[in-house]
């Protein structure tokens, strides 16, 4: 029976090309598992998953192609019912050493680039179990504040003194260490007591500093404008309002809930630190009703 000497210079040539694709495909399902456990940035991870599948395709292209007979073939039709002597010789086409389908390991090689997309799929499922992580709605009813000591630092990470704040504009504020978790910034500013219209919040330490989450209670939007003659804050977004000299109570727009306080004190060398986490959910409440 003859062969296609194939698009590489011949059987060799096929055969090496098939093992390069195989080689590829466990070498894209290896890259897709080191991007799944460094982060899993989506572009490496595409990559990855894409160049282990191409690999497989391509292999098996080759190996179809080349290695396995092809063309149309007439003859008589045979005889329903194969004698002994024919089913041993085809038991021996068919598993010898130069069967296609066993030839030169490329069976090994196969299960190889299979198993090792397999494997890679483990990662993302191992994101599914929780093991020692809280499940998903813990971790979003809680941030990084939390009580012990967490310091309160600007975005660069200077931590912030309770005389440092003033009444004219707000300090936006993260948990030290922690300065890129999207639900943990918050603002501090001072408010003059004299002026508040209703009791102190409980949240509130020396003589007027007050924490707040940054994230609007309506879509989650930075409520980064202060107004220091109302005491009110102004979310850009959809222009929630919510009045800090009232606990931070929504007055005007979509929003329904104040934003969430955030408790914090005074420590001996005049730092400002968390005593624990938000008074509530920040951000967005809608994934939270029941």
């Amino acid at each position: 029976m003859s062969q296609d000497p194939g698009p590489m210079g011949g059987e060799r040539g096929t055969v090496r090309g098939i093992r390069i694709a195989f080689t590829v495909a466990v070498l894209g399902a290896a890259g897709f598992a080191v991007a799944c456990s460094t982060g899993g940035n989506t572009q490496l991870l595409g990559i990855g998953l894409g160049t282990a599948f191409a690999g497989v395709a391509a292999g098996l292209f080759l190996w179809g192609r080349h290695l396995m007979s092809s063309g149309g073939f007439v003859e008589q039709r045979p005889r329903l019912r194969a004698s002994t002597q024919q089913r041993r010789l085809l038991a021996q086409a068919a598993g010898g050493p130069e069967s296609p389908i066993h030839r030169r390991g490329l069976v090994g090689m196969l299960v190889l680039a299979l198993g090792s997309i397999g494997v890679a799929m483990l990662f993302p499922v191992r994101s599914l179990l929780s093991f020692r992580q809280p499940d998903p709605v813990t971790q979003l009813r809680s941030t990084a504040w939390r009580a012990g000591g967490v310091r309160l630092v600007t975005p660069e990470g200077v931590p912030v003194r309770a005389a440092d704040v003033g009444p004219e504009t707000i300090q936006i504020v993260v948990p030290e260490g922690h300065p890129k978790d999207g639900d943990a910034p918050a603002f501090v500013v001072r408010l003059d007591p004299a002026r508040l219209t209703r009791q102190p919040p409980a949240t509130m330490v020396g003589d007027g500093v007050v924490a707040y989450s940054l994230l609007c209670t309506h879509a989650g939007c930075p409520v980064a404008l202060y107004e220091q003659t109302t005491g009110r804050m102004l979310c850009p977004c959809h222009q929630s309002v919510f009045d800090l000299l009232a606990g931070a109570q929504p007055v005007a727009g979509p929003a329904a809930r104040p934003l969430p306080g955030l408790p914090i004190e005074v420590d001996d060398e005049g730092f400002l630190r968390a005593r624990g986490d938000f008074t509530s959910p920040p951000g967005a409440g809608f994934w939270s009703r029941s």
